[in-house]
């Protein structure tokens, strides 16, 4: 008996050599290094124009991307026979003018963080950071709280615009008319808050929507801190605030989505979401006479990423079903997604695991950075799988930036859905990243393809591998979504 369960085990083991060493023979015949610089050098060329949501040019690449799905045999949305799901938008120009005035000062650079057109002639009252403590014994009715970004702790960028929310509730529940926050940043810093703050922004219409809010919320840059003199002696002053030429209307955009049915009998009802955003960030401010922000790595690289799963997956048929989504709308606050779950193609508990795919850059050849690793039970099949090709698997190295809820897998992961995201390899966000994400920089004869194929052959083969696991893949007991995965699974 002993030596027939030790004959049993050689048996799972040879079994299981061999079945890896296959999946990896599978890989590499449809993974090529040709293929990937033609797809990559077409999104992200200077004819598609950075891809911006709502385009003409975004569109082209949607339906580049569906015509690929199609020719590799994946099958559209079962319910409408085609690979386009289409996703509703709110969209919001930017201001035409924007102006603060008090006495002989007059400043221009301001970022509308509600993109509410104003035109207001009367009282500030300076409150220091705008917080709970700073509103004592102070009457701030009809007038405008003016104070400084963040809090005294914090006033780095991404700690202040998430204050925001808590400063607007605090100052409306006072019968303030607006918030004027003081900042005082760089021009390299300056010019990426022009784009996101200022440049057209879109959001996902809302049938609860008591209407357009009169409140206003403004950053401006005090450069040489001539709003501070102001209230250095008296806490009021007379301002004048200008912000016009703010317009609304509808838009349609199109998630691009395909299905390709399970092998198994039992394990083809369960489906691995393989997914990337395809828009990017479009045209925005020259540098060197070039204002395309082609979008290579971020997301050219992830689209072409779950491409190649997708003619993978087609080609060989993993046991479990696969569902390709290519989001749009990600750059304008990941609403290709946030859309999708709320509408969904299939039912959301048949989605064991989505597999995001998401990029900012990268700076170790020899990695590949998986944001969320450790926070699910498939990290042992991403990790045997990319060092199949030679590289590393590493968690986020940057856990200060946010990563996880900065991409589309954050949707996914709220409903439940055990959703890490595979990105090139990074150990820091550092200068070599910030050459180029979100900047004209980012183009396709930037990138090193030799890495790209054994990265793009690391994330078919750990897709192959969650998606033949006898084990349903979950959540590590007390992530954050651990909860939600329970309750979406009935566990």
């Amino acid at each position: 008996m002993k030596k027939l369960a030790l004959l049993s085990l050689f048996l799972v083991s040879v079994l299981s050599t061999y079945a890896q060493d296959n999946d990896v023979e599978k890989v590499k015949t449809t993974v090529s290094k040709s293929e990937i610089e033609g797809h990559i050098y077409f999104l992200a060329s200077d004819e598609l124009k950075g891809r911006q949501t709502g385009t003409s040019e975004n569109k082209i690449a949607a339906q580049y991307l569906a015509n690929m799905l199609r020719s590799y045999g994946v099958k559209p949305i079962p319910e409408t026979n085609s690979y386009f799901q289409n996703v509703l938008l709110k969209r919001t120009s930017g201001a035409t003018k924007t102006e603060f005035k008090s006495g002989t000062l007059t400043l221009h650079t301001i970022f509308t963080l509600n993109k509410t057109n104003t035109n207001y002639k009367g009282k500030a009252i300076f409150l220091n950071h705008g917080l709970e403590e700073d509103y004592k014994d102070v009457d701030v009715k009809g007038k405008y709280v003016v104070c400084i970004i963040g809090s005294k702790d914090d006033r780095a960028i991404r700690a202040a615009f998430s204050k925001t929310r808590e400063k607007s509730k605090l100052a409306k529940e006072k019968g303030a008319l607006g918030v004027i926050e003081i900042c005082n940043v760089d021009d390299q810093t300056k010019t990426q808050m022009e784009h996101f703050f200022n440049g057209e922004s879109m959001s996902l219409p809302n049938p609860n929507d008591p209407g357009k809010s009169e409140f206003t919320y403004l950053w401006i840059n005090d450069k040489n801190e001539e709003i501070s003199k102001i209230f250095t002696e008296k806490k009021e002053a007379d301002i004048e605030i200008s912000v016009e030429g703010i317009s609304e209307h509808t838009i349609n955009s199109q998630n691009v989505v395909g299905i390709i049915e399970g092998t198994d009998p039992k394990l083809k009802n369960e489906y691995i979401i393989y997914s990337a955003h395809y828009d990017h960030v479009g045209i925005g401010k020259a540098v060197e006479n070039d204002s395309i922000y082609n979008g290579a790595r971020d997301n050219a690289v992830g689209t072409v990423t779950v491409l190649s799963a997708a003619e993978n997956i087609a080609k060989y048929p993993t046991k479990r079903s696969a569902l390709f989504i290519l989001f749009t709308g990600e750059e304008k606050g990941l609403l290709g997604s946030k859309w999708y779950v709320n509408h969904p193609v299939l039912p959301l508990e048949q989605m064991v695991y989505c597999f995001n795919s998401d990029n900012g850059g990268y700076n170790d050849t020899s990695l590949a950075t998986i944001i969320g690793l450790g926070r699910t039970t498939a990290e042992k099949d991403i990790v045997e799988a990319v060092a199949k090709f030679g590289l590393k698997a590493i968690d986020d190295p940057a856990p200060e930036q946010g990563l996880f809820d900065r991409s589309d897998n954050v949707n996914f992961a709220a409903k439940g859905i055990p959703a890490p995201t595979f990105s090139m390899g990074f150990t820091a966000f550092d200068e070599e990243i910030t050459k180029y994400y979100h900047q004209v920089t980012d183009n396709p004869d930037s990138v090193d393809y030799d890495y790209l194929l054994k990265f793009f052959q690391s994330y078919v083969l750990a897709c192959r591998k969650i998606a033949n696991n006898p084990e349903t893949p979950f959540w590590i007991e007390g992530d954050k979504y651990y909860e939600a995965g329970k309750k979406l699974y009935q566990k």
